[in-house]
């Protein structure tokens, strides 16, 4: 890439570290073009007959050489066009992290009523211990976070703070979901409650190497790949969950006319029934069961945050040896995804007392 010249058009030649962010960043917005164009053809899509529908259950070989194409051409676009998807892919990385919330509550909704649902003592016994392990790696994970992050002898303020909101939080979570007014349970409480810590963990290994409240700074460059592929381990699954719930009869992707979507209006009036079996065969309608335009606008956003995941979620590389995950922006990015977190289920559980007619989760 060095000797590109609409890519390295400087007078000097810049770092190593930054021909490898503008690869990265170059590879992200073939993907995220590759999933926008096909989220904008998607659009309207309602019952499986469409002529479009083809292409998103099949065609995977051309999908495969349109994909390499896009990715091909943008190592052809000047950088000012990769500066500007940097910049946008910051808000759509902060999006992407809002739906993968949304997706860890709907599991943790999910798995709950799906043991509940069996009414057996057996699996009310399993919720509790699940919740009480959860619990206990919470608060055992706080300890380390204490004895890692707030070392004697420093003023480490902040990071005390970070780390008993996070504290706090699990009680909040406790107490709200046990209140009789909440139809809560107290293993979606747990499960939020250690993702929260690992976030609290995330935000704070990510300070620094030359910050004294890090106490991990004699393992920062072990700690930066291990953030990396729990990140990325995180976001594969996202994705993979939402391809998974698209596919069953959740209301999370499903548009308003899917009679997955939670309508109960009929698909035939009576009048039609009579008519619809003369040509059940031929003219059977097959209504799609979720939004296959959102669908790939997950996929889109999923490439804008594996982008910012790689380059730390910021383009500056003046140092030689840059660490992937480390830095003042990744540290309150993530922290702010905590709280975000800790608000939306919150939200999840005071809502349907807010609104009683409404479904949630």
């Amino acid at each position: 890439m060095e000797k590109i010249p609409w890519i390295n058009y400087f007078a000097d030649t810049p770092s190593r570290e930054w021909f490898q962010t503008d690869a990265v960043l170059r590879v992200s917005l073939g993907s995220f073009l590759f999933f926008a164009i096909f989220a904008l053809i998607m659009i309207g899509i309602k019952d499986q007959r469409d002529a479009r529908d083809i292409w998103h259950h099949g065609g995977w070989m051309a999908k495969i050489m349109i994909w390499c194409t896009l990715v091909i051409l943008m190592f052809f676009v000047p950088h000012g066009f990769v500066g500007v998807y940097e910049t946008l892919s910051k808000f759509g990385s902060g999006l992407f992290l809002l739906i993968q919330v949304v997706l860890l509550l709907d599991f943790t909704h999910t798995w709950n009523n799906a043991w509940v649902s069996k009414d057996e003592q057996f699996w009310y016994i399993a919720l509790l211990v699940v919740s009480l392990v959860c619990y206990i790696a919470t608060f055992l994970f706080s300890g380390l976070l204490f004895h890692w992050f707030n070392p004697s002898g420093y003023d480490c303020n902040l990071n005390t703070f970070f780390i008993v909101v996070t504290l706090s939080l699990a009680f909040v979570f406790a107490v709200v979901a046990l209140h009789p007014k909440v139809n809560g349970s107290l293993l979606p409480a747990s499960v939020i409650s250690v993702y929260c810590t690992y976030l609290c963990y995330s935000g704070l290994s990510s300070e620094p190497r030359d910050y004294e409240c890090n106490g991990l700074h004699g393992h920062v460059k072990a700690v930066s790949t291990s953030t990396l592929l729990l990140g990325m381990f995180t976001t594969v699954l996202s994705v993979v969950y939402s391809a998974v719930r698209a596919g069953s009869s959740t209301a999370l992707l499903s548009p308003p006319s899917s009679p997955r979507a939670g309508s109960g209006k009929p698909l035939l009036s009576f009048d039609e029934i009579e008519e619809g079996h003369k040509n059940a065969q031929k003219d059977e309608e097959r209504p799609v069961t979720y939004s296959y335009s959102f669908f790939h606008v997950i996929f889109a956003l999923a490439s804008m945050y594996s982008a910012m995941l790689l380059t730390g979620w910021t383009s500056s590389t003046t140092d030689g040896e840059k660490l992937i995950g480390v830095g003042w922006h990744t540290v309150w990015v993530r922290i702010c995804t905590e709280w975000i977190t800790a608000a939306l289920y919150i939200w999840s559980l005071v809502a349907p007392l807010l609104f009683p007619d409404r479904e949630f989760f």
